[in-house]
């Protein structure tokens, strides 16, 4: 052996003579290994597509709800002035005075109704209905001969729906039935309330 070959192999570089044996590769094993990572990739790409059609479709669903209920501040702040004309109505109507006037009231309550109408505000309709825990809120609760248990004898307050939303539930007083043999659970009575 020359120096000089002794010198490349001191660095650890083959000589001329020696030969590197590499382990034998099976062309089948490459492909499908490749066909392996082309599958993965190709299933990652349809879920997250997937993924994509799904928030594109929960944001327009929260846009759209967000634009359809975002009168209801609104609307909790007129119900009141709608009540306090109901009650001048109710007023004038016992004391028989002024009729004018109390036509002109009237006259603004109807806009004012027909302006949340409108606006897809609708008074829930109560009077006679089965209670209703989710549109119903009831203040009392009495015996009666005429109405049959768990029925609205009478609506304290109306209560109105933005579209499908409860805007303010109905006060209403519910009827346990002849001698008062009925009775609404408590949960339901504060879970109509908690939407107040």
């Amino acid at each position: 052996m020359t120096d000089n070959q002794s010198t490349n192999r001191a660095q650890g570089e083959p000589a001329d003579d020696d030969t590197i044996d590499f382990p034998a590769v099976d062309p089948g094993a490459v492909d499908a290994s490749v066909d392996q990572q082309l599958a993965a990739e190709k299933d990652r790409v349809l879920r997250l597509q997937a993924e994509l059609q799904n928030l594109r479709m929960r944001q327009a669903r929260e846009l759209r709800d967000e634009r359809q209920y975002a009168a209801m501040p609104l609307m909790r702040d007129i119900l009141p002035a709608v009540d306090n004309v109901e009650r001048a109505i109710e007023a004038a109507n016992k004391s028989g005075e002024a009729t004018g006037l109390l036509e002109g009231v009237k006259l603004v309550r109807q806009q004012l109704l027909t302006a949340l109408e409108q606006h897809s505000c609708k008074a829930i309709e109560a009077d006679g209905a089965i209670f209703n825990p989710d549109q119903h809120q009831a203040i009392l609760q009495q015996p009666s001969a005429d109405c049959p248990a768990g029925r609205v004898m009478m609506v304290a307050q109306t209560g109105y729906k933005l579209h499908e939303r409860v805007v303010r539930p109905a006060q209403v007083i519910v009827s346990s039935g002849p001698g008062g043999a009925g009775h609404i659970a408590a949960s339901d009575q504060g879970s109509a309330s908690g939407q107040a």
